[in-house]
């Protein structure tokens, strides 16, 4: 029996350029070279949804990464330089953001270290759901940006939060660009001191330390040099209780700052309903119109010489009734209700509540003792409820100029134009500002010098629209989030760098996109490691490199290159040199194990593919053998290849050939025990349940072997290996393409 068993296999439209696993359901995230992003399900791999690639977001993603809890993906896009989160139950962005540069590298990780402080803190139950009334949901009849706070029954910002314990989301680029994001929104970390592009990151679970894969490349015409870097993150580590209060408070504020800008983007669309009734009643009257004299000069010569062209007559007569005339109000009064509603509900509700957790963190940082070294500033959060109470004023007025047209029913006319000049996205001066002549407040403040500079009134910006006030608070608030990012970034700094070897520019540049080095953290001894191949004598060497955080552990600091020897007698003589297999891809399974695809070296045709399980317990026998000094020598580890010690393993179970199929990489998931492997074409893709033969199974198995002998059914040694499966195994160009592939729920 195989030692792995198959549950699906599909031959893919689009070449897949990233996988990832969920880590807590039976779920794999793909992306395509198309910019697509597909959830498939263990079972059969059937896909449960598809994210199409559009304009507003981008077209060439990047990389992917899982929330910890698994209810949300991240993927970065190269094109527009965004990330974005999308909900693991439907295709839907529910956040996004932009960053400086294109995204190369994601990992997302979750804190796992443990303290009475945050035991009670992960326990208290949030103050702001007592004291703040609960944010009304969105209309479901505006665009579909505002889908994500539309739902009655759901709590989006809770959704976005997730859980209370702290979890990082961290973003490698090019030109050494590398950025920590707690709960996947605030940034609270912009490192420098790392150079080249990234190939890799891993933030250890005690917030300790981070290591990066880079590829450096000094010029156009010199070969790329990876290199691997550690890096000191002990003021996250020391100030944990601390980073998990204040990243939740800015996490809340950023996902409030996103409910403000839909509900204005709600107003908008109302307006523009307006708009549009009364366009539609000037389209005809256009499109008939035979002179080339424009709608406001045909206006105009009526009002002048009271003289009419027939079409403008026709207009008149069939449009602009009476009639007509009552039915555009009264659509034009029911958009003003929605926006009026919208200010209320809405904007107010989402701006009070943005009030109060940012006095919340001003409470914070006047705790100097604690928040004062994470760059938290009371200065820099007073401007941002300055800028929060001045957006406050802006909707209130224009509140009362909608309640002007409303109710105030004196006046025989109303410009529409008072009310849109509000929701403009310009820097322009709004054309009819509000009338403040005689206004006893004003003139009050006008005569007292000193009370119109207090600290305690909010600035008013008469001229200005809500648009406006909206992106100048926004502003501010940027750069009150971006200090403390600036002060914990400059802390982080560099404890290791060696430099692995150099990349031949004559490699296939599609395999950059799932090559090695692959870094992996032990949470429960904090030992990082780094796998990645080298070439020694036509093998591909796997290599493992070793390093602990506690320099007062015991445990070695080194590295160590394994090598397979023969372990399929069947396809090899045996007389070959027992070096016999290349590792084409390796990725942690779990701590205690290596999952790697290894494909035979020797000059024959029809080179097998192995699938195998390595466990670090046949590696690391003799804890002394990879305490080979590296980190203080300046030459490349390629370049001392010979110093290195080498372990051969025999694998004797726990593995299985992969055929008719030219497998190249693999992406796995200890704890729901599956992989998946794909093919060095990028379509061909088989999905493996890993640990399946339990004691019961086995004894089944027996059972029905002594069924079959006793039946006189004919043992069948030479089936191939693959063969035992349901599904059929197919070679790439056999399989049909999954063109019109059923979405499946996630329900089961």
């Amino acid at each position: 029996m195989p030692a792995f068993r198959q549950v699906g296999e599909k031959q893919l439209p689009q070449e897949v350029v990233f996988m990832a696993w969920s880590p807590k359901r039976d779920l794999i995230a793909l992306a395509n070279r198309a910019g697509e992003v597909l959830l498939h399900r263990l079972a059969n791999f059937q896909r449960v949804w598809s994210l199409p690639p559009n304009e507003n977001t981008g077209k060439e993603v990047t990389a992917l990464a899982w929330r910890p809890d698994g209810k949300i993906l991240a993927f970065g896009l190269a094109d527009t330089k965004r990330i974005i989160l999308c909900d693991v139950e439907k295709p839907e962005s529910l956040h996004s953001f932009s960053v400086e540069l294109s995204i190369t590298y994601m990992h997302w990780m979750e804190v796992t270290e443990e303290s009475s402080v945050l035991t009670s803190f992960y326990n208290a139950e949030d103050e702001s759901n007592l004291l703040l009334p609960k944010l009304p949901a969105l209309p479901k009849n505006y665009s579909t940006t505002a889908k994500i706070f539309s739902e009655e029954k759901s709590d989006e910002i809770m959704k976005l939060l997730g859980d209370v314990r702290l979890n990082a989301l961290v973003l490698g680029g090019s030109s050494g660009f590398i950025e920590i994001y707690a709960y996947g929104m605030f940034k609270i970390a912009t490192v420098n001191g790392v150079a080249g592009s990234c190939r890799g990151l891993c933030l250890s679970s005690d917030l300790k330390s981070l290591s990066v894969i880079t590829e450096i490349q000094n010029s156009s015409d010199s070969e790329a040099e990876i290199t691997y870097f550690q890096l000191d993150t002990s003021l996250l580590s020391s100030y944990l209780p601390e980073v998990t209060r204040m990243a939740r408070k800015f996490t809340h504020i950023s996902t409030l700052l996103q409910y403000i800008k839909l509900s204005l983007t709600c107003m908008c669309e109302a307006w523009e309903e307006i708009l549009m009734q009364m366009d539609s009643r000037l389209t005809k009257f256009v499109q008939e119109k035979n002179t080339t004299t424009s709608v406001q000069d045909e206006f105009m010569q009526l009002l002048l010489w009271g003289k009419a062209s027939l079409e403008l007559q026709a207009l008149l007569m069939n449009q602009l009734t009476v009639k007509g005339l009552k039915k555009l109000g009264q659509s034009i009064e029911s958009s003003y209700s929605s926006i009026q509603k919208l200010v209320i509900s809405h904007l107010q509700s989402g701006s009070e509540a943005l009030l109060y957790h940012l006095s919340e963190l001003k409470g914070m940082a006047l705790w100097k003792q604690k928040y004062e070294s994470l760059g938290l500033d009371a200065s820099g959060i007073d401007e941002a409820i300055t800028a929060v109470g001045s957006f406050i004023l802006k909707a209130n007025e224009l509140l009362q100029v909608i309640d002007s047209k409303l109710y105030n029913r004196k006046g025989k006319y109303f410009n529409v134009e008072r009310v849109g000049q509000y929701l403009k996205d310009e820097d322009d001066d709004l054309v009819s500002p509000p009338n403040t002549e005689g206004n006893q407040w004003f003139n009050f403040l006008k005569d007292s010098t000193h009370l119109k500079e207090s600290p305690l009134l909010f600035p008013y910006y008469p001229e200005k629209s809500l648009h406006f006030v909206k992106r100048q608070m926004e502003g501010v608030i940027d750069q009150c989030i971006q200090k403390p990012a600036d002060v914990i970034g400059k802390s982080v700094h560099q404890a290791v760098c060696v430099s692995l070897y150099k990349v031949s520019q004559s490699e296939d540049s599609t395999s950059q996109l799932f090559k090695l080095p692959f870094l992996w953290n032990d949470k429960t001894s904090n030992l990082h490691y780094v796998l990645f191949t080298m070439l020694e004598n036509s093998i591909s060497k796997i290599h493992i490199l070793r390093r602990h955080t506690d320099t007062s552990r015991s445990v070695s600091n080194g590295i160590l290159a394994v090598e397979f020897g023969n372990f399929l007698n069947n396809s090899i003589n045996e007389s070959s040199d027992s070096r016999c297999y290349s590792c084409l891809d390796a990725h942690f399974y779990d701590d205690e194990t290596v999952t790697v695809v290894l494909k035979e070296s020797v000059q024959q045709e029809g080179k097998e593919r192995v699938l195998a399980q390595l466990p670090l317990s046949s590696v690391y026998v003799d804890e002394d053998q990879d305490r080979k000094s590296i980190w203080d020598s300046m030459e490349r580890l390629d370049e001392r290849s010979g110093e290195i010690p080498t372990r051969t393993v025999f694998l004797e179970s726990q593995w299985r050939v992969l055929e008719n199929m030219k497998a190249q990489y693999v992406s796995v998931n200890g704890i729901r025990k599956v992989s998946c492997v794909l093919s060095s074409n990028l379509r061909h893709i088989r999905v493996f349940e890993m640990d399946v033969e339990d004691d019961g199974e086995v004894e089944e198995e027996e059972e029905e072997e002594a069924t079959q002998i006793a039946a006189g059914e004919p043992d069948e040694p030479n089936q191939p290996a693959d063969g035992q499966d349901d599904v059929c195994d197919a070679s790439a160009e056999e399989l049909p393409d999954e063109t019109e592939e059923h979405e499946t729920s996630l329900d089961p």
